[in-house]
Protein backbone atom coordinates (compact mmCIF):
# COMPACT_ATOMS: atom_id res chain seq x y z
CA UNK A 1 0.00 0.00 0.00
CA UNK A 2 1.35 3.56 -1.04
CA UNK A 3 1.90 6.60 0.80
CA UNK A 4 -0.99 8.09 -0.99
CA UNK A 5 -3.43 5.41 -0.33
CA UNK A 6 -2.85 5.26 3.42
CA UNK A 7 -3.43 9.36 3.37
CA UNK A 8 -6.91 9.09 1.15
CA UNK A 9 -7.76 6.31 3.52
CA UNK A 10 -7.15 8.67 6.42
CA UNK A 11 -8.69 11.63 4.89
CA UNK A 12 -11.90 9.26 4.66
CA UNK A 13 -11.47 8.37 8.35
CA UNK A 14 -11.47 12.01 9.43
CA UNK A 15 -14.69 12.81 8.32
CA UNK A 16 -16.71 10.16 10.20
CA UNK A 17 -19.50 9.54 7.73
CA UNK A 18 -21.63 7.44 10.20
CA UNK A 19 -25.66 8.12 9.30
CA UNK A 20 -27.81 6.47 12.17
CA UNK A 21 -31.62 6.67 11.76
CA UNK A 22 -34.01 8.71 14.13
CA UNK A 23 -35.27 6.66 17.34
CA UNK A 24 -32.02 4.46 17.23
CA UNK A 25 -30.97 4.56 21.02
CA UNK A 26 -34.88 4.92 22.34
CA UNK A 27 -36.15 1.81 20.92
CA UNK A 28 -34.28 -1.67 21.46
CA UNK A 29 -35.90 -2.84 18.26
CA UNK A 30 -34.26 -0.12 15.79
CA UNK A 31 -31.00 -0.73 14.50
CA UNK A 32 -28.86 1.77 13.26
CA UNK A 33 -28.77 1.26 10.10
CA UNK A 34 -29.67 4.54 7.51
CA UNK A 35 -33.25 5.21 7.41
CA UNK A 36 -35.02 8.98 5.36
CA UNK A 37 -36.24 10.43 8.09
CA UNK A 38 -40.33 11.32 6.78
CA UNK A 39 -42.15 12.91 9.66
CA UNK A 40 -43.84 16.31 9.36
CA UNK A 41 -42.78 17.44 12.41
CA UNK A 42 -39.77 14.90 12.43
CA UNK A 43 -36.34 16.95 14.24
CA UNK A 44 -33.93 15.03 12.44
CA UNK A 45 -35.29 15.82 8.10
CA UNK A 46 -35.59 19.21 9.73
CA UNK A 47 -31.87 18.95 10.45
CA UNK A 48 -32.00 20.07 14.16
CA UNK A 49 -28.69 20.16 15.99
CA UNK A 50 -27.59 16.86 18.12
CA UNK A 51 -30.42 15.19 16.01
CA UNK A 52 -27.90 13.55 13.52
CA UNK A 53 -26.60 15.02 9.83
CA UNK A 54 -28.29 13.86 7.27
CA UNK A 55 -26.29 11.99 4.10
CA UNK A 56 -24.60 14.34 1.72
CA UNK A 57 -22.76 14.50 -1.05
CA UNK A 58 -19.67 16.12 0.78
CA UNK A 59 -19.13 13.41 2.90
CA UNK A 60 -18.22 10.61 0.54
CA UNK A 61 -14.73 9.22 0.20
CA UNK A 62 -12.29 10.08 -2.38
CA UNK A 63 -12.36 8.20 -5.49
CA UNK A 64 -9.58 6.21 -5.08
CA UNK A 65 -10.13 5.07 -1.76
CA UNK A 66 -13.69 4.66 -1.90
CA UNK A 67 -15.47 1.15 -1.48
CA UNK A 68 -11.18 -0.23 -0.25
CA UNK A 69 -10.38 -2.15 2.71
CA UNK A 70 -8.54 0.06 5.71
CA UNK A 71 -5.99 -3.00 4.54
CA UNK A 72 -5.40 -1.31 1.22
CA UNK A 73 -6.90 -4.46 -1.18
CA UNK A 74 -10.03 -4.59 -2.89
CA UNK A 75 -12.47 -7.46 -1.17
CA UNK A 76 -13.23 -10.35 -3.36
CA UNK A 77 -16.45 -12.65 -2.03
CA UNK A 78 -14.87 -16.23 -2.88
CA UNK A 79 -17.22 -19.50 -2.27
CA UNK A 80 -15.55 -22.23 -4.20
CA UNK A 81 -12.00 -22.64 -6.28
CA UNK A 82 -12.88 -21.05 -9.42
CA UNK A 83 -13.40 -17.71 -7.50
CA UNK A 84 -10.09 -18.13 -7.17
CA UNK A 85 -8.77 -17.99 -11.11
CA UNK A 86 -7.39 -14.03 -12.49
CA UNK A 87 -7.06 -12.63 -9.21
CA UNK A 88 -4.24 -9.83 -8.60
CA UNK A 89 -2.64 -10.59 -5.08
CA UNK A 90 -1.39 -7.21 -5.40
CA UNK A 91 -4.80 -5.08 -5.27
CA UNK A 92 -7.64 -8.07 -4.22
CA UNK A 93 -8.01 -9.74 -0.96
CA UNK A 94 -10.12 -12.88 -0.35
CA UNK A 95 -13.03 -12.96 1.68
CA UNK A 96 -14.87 -16.59 2.11
CA UNK A 97 -18.77 -17.01 2.06
CA UNK A 98 -20.55 -17.87 5.64
CA UNK A 99 -22.06 -20.71 3.35
CA UNK A 100 -18.82 -22.21 2.90
CA UNK A 101 -18.52 -25.61 4.82
CA UNK A 102 -15.27 -26.20 6.97
CA UNK A 103 -13.98 -29.31 4.70
CA UNK A 104 -14.24 -26.78 1.37
CA UNK A 105 -13.00 -23.66 3.91
CA UNK A 106 -9.83 -25.67 4.64
CA UNK A 107 -9.01 -26.33 0.91
CA UNK A 108 -9.95 -22.71 -0.17
CA UNK A 109 -7.88 -21.21 2.21
CA UNK A 110 -5.24 -23.43 1.51
CA UNK A 111 -4.91 -22.86 -2.06
CA UNK A 112 -5.54 -18.97 -1.59
CA UNK A 113 -2.48 -18.70 0.48
CA UNK A 114 -0.11 -20.73 -1.76
CA UNK A 115 -1.32 -18.39 -4.80
CA UNK A 116 -0.43 -15.52 -2.50
CA UNK A 117 -3.30 -13.71 -2.27
CA UNK A 118 -4.99 -12.75 1.71
CA UNK A 119 -7.70 -13.82 3.46
CA UNK A 120 -9.42 -11.10 5.35
CA UNK A 121 -11.42 -13.59 7.24
CA UNK A 122 -9.42 -16.63 8.16
CA UNK A 123 -10.46 -19.21 10.02
CA UNK A 124 -8.50 -21.83 12.17
CA UNK A 125 -10.14 -25.08 11.89
CA UNK A 126 -9.58 -27.73 14.12
CA UNK A 127 -10.49 -31.63 12.78
CA UNK A 128 -11.45 -33.75 15.02
CA UNK A 129 -9.00 -35.93 16.19
CA UNK A 130 -9.32 -39.94 16.08
CA UNK A 131 -9.74 -40.96 19.60
CA UNK A 132 -6.95 -43.28 20.73
CA UNK A 133 -6.74 -45.20 24.13
CA UNK A 134 -4.70 -43.97 26.28
CA UNK A 135 -2.08 -46.83 27.60
CA UNK A 136 -2.51 -46.08 31.77
CA UNK A 137 1.22 -44.66 33.12
CA UNK A 138 2.88 -47.53 34.33
CA UNK A 139 6.10 -47.98 36.73
CA UNK A 140 9.67 -49.08 35.74
CA UNK A 141 9.92 -53.02 36.73
CA UNK A 142 8.15 -52.75 39.31
CA UNK A 143 4.77 -51.91 37.58
CA UNK A 144 5.39 -54.91 34.92
CA UNK A 145 6.27 -57.62 37.92
CA UNK A 146 3.01 -56.41 39.43
CA UNK A 147 1.11 -56.57 36.28
CA UNK A 148 2.16 -60.01 35.45
CA UNK A 149 1.49 -61.40 39.38
CA UNK A 150 -2.02 -59.88 39.52
CA UNK A 151 -2.83 -61.61 35.72
CA UNK A 152 -2.22 -65.42 36.77
CA UNK A 153 -3.32 -64.45 40.29
CA UNK A 154 -6.73 -63.44 38.71
CA UNK A 155 -7.07 -66.28 36.22
CA UNK A 156 -6.53 -69.16 39.88
CA UNK A 157 -8.47 -66.88 41.61
CA UNK A 158 -11.63 -67.17 39.66
CA UNK A 159 -11.06 -71.24 39.15
CA UNK A 160 -11.26 -71.89 42.47
CA UNK A 161 -14.10 -69.84 42.90
CA UNK A 162 -16.14 -71.94 40.92
CA UNK A 163 -14.69 -75.04 41.79
CA UNK A 164 -15.48 -73.93 45.89
CA UNK A 165 -19.15 -73.25 44.77
CA UNK A 166 -19.23 -76.60 43.45
CA UNK A 167 -17.87 -78.28 46.39
CA UNK A 168 -20.25 -76.13 48.84
CA UNK A 169 -23.23 -77.48 46.84
CA UNK A 170 -22.01 -80.44 46.41
CA UNK A 171 -21.66 -80.82 50.46
CA UNK A 172 -24.81 -78.78 50.96
CA UNK A 173 -26.91 -81.10 48.82
CA UNK A 174 -25.75 -84.27 50.41
CA UNK A 175 -26.05 -82.70 53.80
CA UNK A 176 -29.34 -82.06 53.03
CA UNK A 177 -30.56 -85.65 51.66
CA UNK A 178 -28.60 -86.95 55.23
CA UNK A 179 -30.12 -84.40 57.28
CA UNK A 180 -33.78 -85.37 55.71
CA UNK A 181 -32.75 -89.31 56.30
CA UNK A 182 -32.19 -89.09 59.97
CA UNK A 183 -35.04 -86.82 60.95
CA UNK A 184 -37.47 -89.45 58.83
CA UNK A 185 -35.74 -92.12 60.62
CA UNK A 186 -36.36 -90.67 63.92
CA UNK A 187 -39.71 -89.76 63.42
CA UNK A 188 -40.07 -93.45 62.33
CA UNK A 189 -38.61 -94.56 65.48
CA UNK A 190 -40.34 -92.39 67.45
CA UNK A 191 -43.48 -93.88 66.01
CA UNK A 192 -42.41 -96.97 65.95
CA UNK A 193 -41.37 -97.04 69.86
CA UNK A 194 -44.88 -95.49 70.43
CA UNK A 195 -46.98 -98.19 68.61
CA UNK A 196 -45.64 -100.92 70.02
CA UNK A 197 -45.97 -99.43 73.40
CA UNK A 198 -49.85 -99.10 72.56
CA UNK A 199 -50.05 -102.43 71.38
CA UNK A 200 -48.18 -103.54 74.38
CA UNK A 201 -51.03 -101.68 76.26
CA UNK A 202 -53.68 -102.91 74.00
CA UNK A 203 -52.84 -106.32 74.53
CA UNK A 204 -52.91 -107.15 77.81
CA UNK A 205 -56.28 -105.51 77.99
CA UNK A 206 -57.20 -107.47 74.94
CA UNK A 207 -55.81 -110.65 76.75
CA UNK A 208 -57.29 -109.73 80.24
CA UNK A 209 -60.94 -109.60 78.17
CA UNK A 210 -59.96 -112.55 76.40
CA UNK A 211 -59.21 -114.17 79.03
CA UNK A 212 -62.16 -113.17 80.97
CA UNK A 213 -64.03 -114.45 77.74
CA UNK A 214 -62.30 -118.08 77.83
CA UNK A 215 -62.92 -118.51 80.80
CA UNK A 216 -66.72 -117.55 80.56
CA UNK A 217 -66.83 -119.93 76.62
CA UNK A 218 -65.69 -122.66 77.60
CA UNK A 219 -67.85 -123.17 80.31
CA UNK A 220 -70.63 -122.22 77.86
CA UNK A 221 -69.67 -124.21 75.43
CA UNK A 222 -68.37 -127.23 77.66
CA UNK A 223 -72.74 -126.76 78.90
CA UNK A 224 -73.54 -126.95 75.25
CA UNK A 225 -71.86 -129.87 73.70
CA UNK A 226 -73.50 -132.48 75.55
CA UNK A 227 -77.20 -131.08 74.52
CA UNK A 228 -75.56 -131.56 70.60
CA UNK A 229 -74.22 -135.13 70.91
CA UNK A 230 -77.28 -136.48 72.73
CA UNK A 231 -79.24 -134.60 69.32
CA UNK A 232 -76.72 -136.33 67.12
CA UNK A 233 -76.85 -139.82 68.85
CA UNK A 234 -80.67 -139.68 69.07
CA UNK A 235 -80.93 -138.30 65.24
CA UNK A 236 -78.46 -141.14 64.24
CA UNK A 237 -80.30 -143.80 66.20
CA UNK A 238 -83.55 -142.84 64.41
CA UNK A 239 -81.94 -142.70 60.96
CA UNK A 240 -80.75 -145.92 60.46
CA UNK A 241 -83.76 -147.29 61.18
CA UNK A 242 -85.88 -145.63 58.69
CA UNK A 243 -83.37 -146.38 55.66
CA UNK A 244 -83.30 -150.36 56.62
CA UNK A 245 -86.72 -150.22 56.17
CA UNK A 246 -86.79 -148.76 52.75
CA UNK A 247 -84.04 -151.19 51.49
CA UNK A 248 -86.26 -154.10 52.89
CA UNK A 249 -89.38 -152.54 51.02
CA UNK A 250 -87.58 -152.23 47.08
CA UNK A 251 -86.37 -155.87 46.77
CA UNK A 252 -89.79 -157.65 47.73
CA UNK A 253 -91.87 -155.56 45.04
CA UNK A 254 -88.94 -155.84 42.75
CA UNK A 255 -90.07 -152.91 40.61
CA UNK A 256 -89.26 -149.29 41.06
CA UNK A 257 -91.98 -146.90 41.65
CA UNK A 258 -90.45 -144.48 39.18
CA UNK A 259 -90.27 -146.87 36.47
Amino acid sequence: MTTEVKRLIQVRTDKGARFKRDGYGKKRQLSDSWRKPRGQHNKQREQKKAKGALPKPGFGSPVAVRGMHPSGFFEVLVTSLKDLEGLDPKTQAVRLGATVGTRKRVIIQEQAVSAGLKVLNVRVVKMPKAKTAKPKPVKKDEGEEKAKKKAPAKKTASKPKAEKTEEKAGKKAPAKKTASKPKAEKTEEKAGKKAPAKKTASKPKAEKTEEKAGKKAPAKKTASKPKAEKTEEKAEKKAPAKKTAAKSKTPKSGVKKNE
